[in-house]
């Protein structure tokens, strides 16, 4: 899965304001740099290495086993590696559990624990599907199929795959090859009702759906084709039943998608409807966004084993295909490339105009390392103000209220100087993560720098918590209504917050700063 595809328009503008506060900078040599850490302190990072699409959880001794594709190169061909977490916040690595074979590089897919032995490799054994492309050939993309009887530690592999790509074997004009070369990610679950595995695997333009009843042997049912060929392929499928807060059941169609030519994010797409055991047919064709940011792509979700019916857990590849192959400052500082996003709680609730939607949570054990916590008095800008606060590695949580203000918001990140910073703020419809000025001479994100997300340009009033980590920026809205993620290369001084308004005052209220501090 590991190939460069393409995101939304970049919106720009900072208000006056913000521009009195923050100049444009000079970023500090490559060498200084370097000297400092930069490693992220709360997020999921590789040990080394490139880290691409984490792959869903599966419980097993008590614990969430979690893979993910790693490489020793940028963007370049590898395995599954393997960490273990018990609450989604601290992990604990363990190393390659799907290797890089030569010329068989092992793609996304999922894993399952096959309790009752359907497989015939042991109640328990946790068996896996992954993408490979069979001789190193790109349309004979096809899933193979793994098993481990250790909790999923280590693995054996079955020689031939179990779902054969037979349009790859047929393929000879442009558009069969096309069609051919996207047939990725299998992602499978039990379907209880039905007593069968159902598995979704991702297309250039469908996703198509498959039941077995042993994990081995898989016949096709059917196709969901959205109309809108414009909001990109089918990457990370994912296909679950969940019961919202007012107690009805729903299934949801998700996938991470490529809508950048259509204004639209290149995030996860994901559509609401039902699967009546051989389709899944959607309520509406217009897919709804779990997040509106530049990286949150890859993005996975399992039940959680607290409440898995109402609770669902889901993690992203903070990161994107217009320049996911390329160096970026942790690779001179700490001999990595990527990062997680942190791991979020999703429930689903009915909205107003009777549809239902993902919201979206900070998982609640990042509150039990939190290091320190300090409340700041509420404040009333016109203009700007700058925090009698520093941190590199925290949570920021305000309401922000105002009356013909046109553009409001906080700048994270700031340099000591006032010139660097990344600026959260609502303008106009947009509620806005603008990460230019942080930019690095060398490492810079232009054009995909502002993200946008819509709200209503009404309003008045936001309710933000903001993440900053060493090296990112998300952001939960209102109750996890809209949430934007994006990496942001901050340069070590970047420890700076300030609150800015323009057209207008604005009353900065409920400030408070949770500190985080020694979790991996």
């Amino acid at each position: 899965m590991m190939h460069p595809i393409s995101r939304r328009r970049a919106l720009q503008g900072a208000g006056a304001g913000a521009l009195a506060l923050f100049m444009s900078s000079v970023a500090p040599p490559l060498a200084a740099r370097a000297q400092a850490s930069l490693r992220a302190i709360y997020h999921m990072t590789p040990p080394s290495g490139w880290l691409c699409d984490p792959q869903r959880p599966v419980v097993t001794n008590g614990a969430y086993q979690l893979y993910y594709l790693h490489s020793d190169q940028n963007n370049g061909h590898g395995g599954w590696d393997h960490a273990t977490t018990s609450d989604g916040v601290a992990f604990t690595h363990h190393g390659a559990v799907l290797p890089l074979q030569p010329n068989f590089p092992v793609w996304s897919g999922s894993a399952v624990v096959d309790t009752a032995n359907t497989a015939g490799f042991g109640a328990g054994a946790v068996i896996a599907l992954a993408t490979q492309p069979t001789g190193g050939i790109r349309k004979y993309q096809e899933q193979y199929l793994y098993w481990s009887t250790d909790g999923g530690f280590t693995f054996a592999a079955l020689p031939d795959p179990v779902i054969v790509n037979t349009d790859g074997r047929t393929a000879t004009t442009p558009a069969e090859i096309e069609n051919a070369e996207w047939f990725r990610d299998p992602k499978i679950h039990w379907d209880a009702a039905r007593g069968e595995w159902v598995c979704v695997i991702g297309r250039a333009r469908y996703a198509a759906f498959y039941t077995s009843h042993n994990l081995r042997d898989w016949e096709w049912t059917s196709n969901f084709d959205y109309p809108n060929h414009a909001l990109g392929g089918i990457e990370c499928p994912d296909l679950f039943e969940m019961t919202a807060g007012d107690g009805t059941r729903h299934w949801v169609l998700g996938a991470s998608m490529d809508a950048y030519g259509v204004g639209l994010p290149m995030t996860y797409a994901y559509w609401m409807g039902t699967w009546n055991g051989e389709e899944f047919i959607a309520h509406d064709l217009i897919p709804q966004w779990l997040d509106w940011g530049w990286d949150w792509y890859g993005a996975v979700t399992w039940p959680s084993i607290e409440a898995p019916a109402t609770r669902r857990l889901a993690i992203g590849w903070m990161n994107n295909w217009k320049y996911a192959a390329r160096d970026v400052p942790t690779d001179a500082s700490d001999g990595y490339n990527g990062q997680n996003s942190i791991v979020r709680e999703l429930r689903l609730e009915r909205q107003s105009g009777g549809w239902y939607s993902l919201l979206s949570s900070p998982v609640a054990a990042l509150s039990n390392y939190v290091t320190a916590t300090t409340a700041l008095p509420n404040q009333t800008v016109n203009g700007g103000f700058v925090l009698p606060w520093n941190g590199r590695a925290y949570e920021l949580e305000l309401d922000i209220a105002w009356d013909a203000a046109t553009n409001v918001g906080v700048s994270v990140g700031r340099s000591a100087n006032g010139a660097r910073h990344t600026n959260i703020g609502k303008y106009g419809a947009d509620l806005y993560v603008d990460r230019a000025p942080s930019d690095l001479g060398g490492f810079s994100l232009a054009p995909y720098t502002r993200a946008a997300a819509p709200i209503d340009a009404a309003a008045r009033s936001v309710h933000l918590r903001i993440f900053v980590d060493t090296q990112s920026v998300e952001v939960f809205v209102n109750g996890g209504h809209t949430v934007l993620s994006q990496q942001v290369h901050f340069a070590e001084g970047d420890t700076g917050i300030s609150f800015y308004s323009d057209g207008g005052p604005a009353t900065f209220t409920g400030i408070t700063i949770r500190e985080f501090g020694g979790v991996n």
